[in-house]
């Protein structure tokens, strides 16, 4: 029997940053449900089967390599994945960049010397790429009077401050201090209400807008203290995987969220209840 409120057999979702850690991990997921998925992604194509593996020449994927920060490109990029497929059902923005505590210190430095270049490259990405991204999915929705949901890929600093004592301990260890920049939370924190913004917009359209918003990833390539204190910060114990965001963008993409426009649906491990 179909699942109605959760099935995604048949429907086109296109999704940035496809080939990152989340970005791949959906694309499976998604793939696995029946989905026909348009994956977009800055990474050459070749990096394909090294993300998806087995499932790189699913026939239900098509892939496109995309400047989401250019318009020209994007559309070039969806005309071309979507064409055996028409107008997509679905939306994800995940696509977007980060300083890790690794990050050089020209870029990690104090908010006094934070330079205004890399701001405007974060802020270019996470923030004007969603927008351009929810404005080529969106209007190629609307102009066939079909209905979609589009889910926007937040952060819990878009939220809230980032805590800074986590990353203290850079410098005791190395004499140079981390701060978590500014950009990131920033352009975030722009998201939210870019979301608000087009699901009030579209909301008679039949176009679904909302955001989630995950804690951090636990990666092999993090080190043990930086784990230990992200993870004390969390009132479940640990970091996310990314299995636990899979179901919820699956939840927002499909029939069972028809009735949610413009919400928040925060999925963080209770970093946020604090």
């Amino acid at each position: 029997m179909a699942d109605v409120l959760f099935g995604l057999e048949g429907k086109v979702v296109v999704v940035t940053g496809a080939l990152g850690q989340l970005g791949a991990a959906l694309t499976r997921e998604l793939l696995d449900r029946g989905a026909r998925v348009a994956a977009l992604s800055r990474t050459a194509p070749e990096a394909a089967a090294d993300a998806l593996g087995d499932l790189a020449d699913h026939p239900h994927l098509r892939y496109a390599s995309v400047d989401i920060t250019d318009a020209d490109s994007i559309e070039r990029g969806l005309d071309d994945v979507l064409a055996p497929w028409g107008v997509p059902d679905g939306l994800v923005n995940n696509a977007g960049i980060d300083t890790q505590p690794s990050a050089p210190p020209e870029v990690s430095g104090p908010f006094e010397q934070f330079p205004v270049e890399v701001f405007r490259e974060v802020v270019d990405t996470n923030l004007t790429g969603t927008f351009l991204m929810t404005q080529a999915v969106g209007r190629r929705m609307r102009a066939a009077g079909r209905p979609g949901s589009i889910v926007n890929v937040g952060s819990i600093y878009g939220m809230v401050s980032p805590v800074q004592d986590i990353y203290a301990y850079k410098e005791e260890e190395t004499g140079v201090p981390f701060v978590k920049p500014v950009a990131y939370a920033a352009s975030k924190s722009g998201v939210y209400n870019l979301t608000r913004y087009c699901a009030t917009y579209w909301g008679r359209e039949g176009i679904r807008v909302n955001t989630l918003t995950p804690s951090g990833i636990g990666r092999d390539t993090q080190d043990a203290t930086f784990r230990a204190n992200y993870t004390a910060r969390i009132p479940i114990g640990r970091m996310a995987s990314t299995d636990d965001f899979l179901a919820p963008v699956v939840y927002l993409l499909g029939d069972g969220s028809r009735y949610m426009t413009g919400a928040n649906l925060v999925v963080d491990g209770g970093w946020t209840a604090w």
